[in-house]
């Protein structure tokens, strides 16, 4: 075997098993955005320019964060075998390169937004597990000592070496029973740290409280849908689009978590989750959309929202005149500012506790999210939300402005094909083409669909509950044999007809016509 193998091998095992009792350690605290390999991928997340981003998320979709928590784990797997190797040669290069691993955690998890002294606890153990571990695993491995004759006789003889004991061609001597027993107790420790780590995170606080709060109903419930309306219309909550930047959920304590409004206020005020379900709530059913959305992209859903309104909330408080930002941020540091303007101009922006007839899911938001109709989520619709400040664009930026995006993020005029699928083979004859159109808040007047370079022809809409929603569209095409190009294209209710030339997302939004081919038989 190489020379290098075991040595290596020690490195990852020493490795992997601080990283385990770093994510045990977090869980431990109620922490698990602190844990090691998830505070690096944040500061990762942070740092990456705006087109990788992009790209990720298009390419990627839900699985960006997962990938990158893949590549982080190769990359320090990589780093952890090359310390083992050196360490080997050098044994005081193993905590060194310990305390460099837990130290670059540590500074990962103290600079993240709402981070916590006892954010640091989690790299700091998992640095003394990495030193402690690739110690006791590179006992196993020295070097074979031999004793040797007097130069004048010229021959040398070999100490007696026991039978466990191996030697590879460079004359490093291995103890395999040694190093075999000794990983597979480091192994056993990190398999453990890893599963209890798991089990703290299912049976984690939060998710109980979640399933034991019991939504009052609505006092102004929404309106039943209107007939005529697919089943699709409203997202399941599984379906629904999640892009968030947190590689893990929240966990929010219920009992201790506050809402706090102020900032350019005339009376600051503090609310807890008790205090908002005590307040009249609405039912609303609105389309949210991502402003990363691509052209004929996933990132939107429409679901029954209950919630606390907050425009009579901003007006209790007394929002002082000039102050144009409402900025809001999560419990995991992000920051998101939604224009004054927007939340006061008689859209009725929500504090949504509920999704879909149930407590707002975990991934969603729980306990509490903003949503505001019309706006992009990035600037109207903060997860997680503990406190909302009343202050001016030019004060502050939130993270995505900080980033290049748009200050505003009003939802563009868009429209999209769902059926038939892209590239589906089709036989001749009569073909529902159909979708979705979205302008929320000023409403979809009219979608047309478009044969290769045919005239546009209108499609039939179905019926709407607010213009605060997407509308279902269908147009029954004639089908011809051959291959054919359909575009969809919509008018809002200005009357201002979708753009065509195709934008990418950033800075405020996709444009452009979704175009699919079928062939047809």
């Amino acid at each position: 075997m190489n020379r290098n193998a075991f040595p290596a091998l020690a490195g990852v095992i020493a490795v992997a098993s601080g990283a385990a009792v770093a994510e045990f350690v977090a869980a431990l605290l109620g922490r698990p955005q602190a844990g090691t390999v998830v505070v690096v991928g944040s500061v990762l997340v942070d740092a990456a320019p705006t087109p990788v981003k992009e790209f990720a998320v298009a390419t990627l979709g839900t699985a960006d964060k997962p990938v990158l928590l893949g590549g982080i784990g190769v990359v320090l797997a990589v780093l952890a075998a090359g310390l083992g190797i050196v360490a080997c040669r050098n044994r005081a290069v193993g905590p060194a390169g310990a305390a460099v691993l837990g130290l670059v955690g540590t500074a990962a998890a103290l600079t993240r937004a709402a981070a916590q002294l006892v954010d640091a606890l989690p790299s700091l153990v998992g640095m003394l597990v990495i030193a402690g571990a690739l110690l006791l695993l590179l006992r196993a491995l020295r070097p074979v000592v031999t004793e040797r004759t007097p130069r004048s006789v010229g021959l040398t003889y070999p100490t007696p070496r026991s039978l466990t004991e191996t030697r590879d061609d460079e004359g490093a001597g291995v103890d395999r029973r040694a190093f075999l027993g000794a990983a597979a107790l480091v192994a056993a420790g990190a398999a453990a740290a890893g599963g209890g780590a798991a089990l703290l995170g299912r049976s984690s606080g939060a998710a109980q409280v979640r399933e034991s709060v019991r939504l009052p109903a609505a006092a102004e419930p929404a309106p039943p849908l209107p007939p005529g309306i697919d089943p699709g219309f409203v997202t399941a909550n599984p379906d629904f689009y999640r892009v968030d930047t947190a590689l893990t959920v929240p966990r929010v304590d219920l009992a201790s978590w506050r809402l706090t409004i102020g900032g350019l206020v005339d009376s600051p005020v503090e609310l807890s989750f008790a205090d908002l379900l005590d307040r009249p709530l609405v039912e609303r059913v609105v389309t949210l959309n991502c402003v990363s959305n691509e052209v004929g992209g996933p990132y939107i859903g429409t679901a029954r929202w209950l919630g606390v309104p907050l425009a009579p909330l901003l007006r209790e408080v007394g929002v002082r005149r000039g102050a144009d930002q409402l900025f809001a941020r999560s419990v995991d540091g992000m920051t998101i500012g939604a224009p004054m303007a927007a939340l006061l101009d008689g859209r009725e922006p929500l504090l949504c506790l509920g999704m879909n007839g149930e407590p707002l899911p975990l991934e969603h938001g729980f306990p509490v999210r903003m949503l505001t109709p019309g706006l992009y989520g990035y600037v109207g619709a903060c997860k997680w939300v503990t406190e909302l400040e009343a202050t001016t664009f030019d004060a502050v930026d939130a993270y995505w402005v900080a980033r290049g995006w748009a200050p505003q993020g009003t939802i563009k005029t868009a429209s999209r094909i769902d059926r038939p699928a892209p590239f589906a083979p089709l036989a001749g004859g009569a073909v529902a083409v159909a979708g979705v159109a979205w302008a929320q808040g000023r409403g979809i007047r009219a979608v047309e669909v478009r044969v290769d370079d045919g005239p546009w022809q209108p499609a039939t809409l179905l019926p709407v509950p607010s213009v605060d929603t997407w509308v279902q569209w269908r147009y029954d095409w004639a089908a011809t044999a051959g291959s054919h190009t359909l575009a969809v294209r919509a008018t809002d209710g200005t009357g201002a007809v979708q753009q065509e030339e195709r934008v990418t997302p950033f800075p405020d939004g996709a444009t452009g016509w979704h175009t699919i081919t079928v062939s047809v038989g």
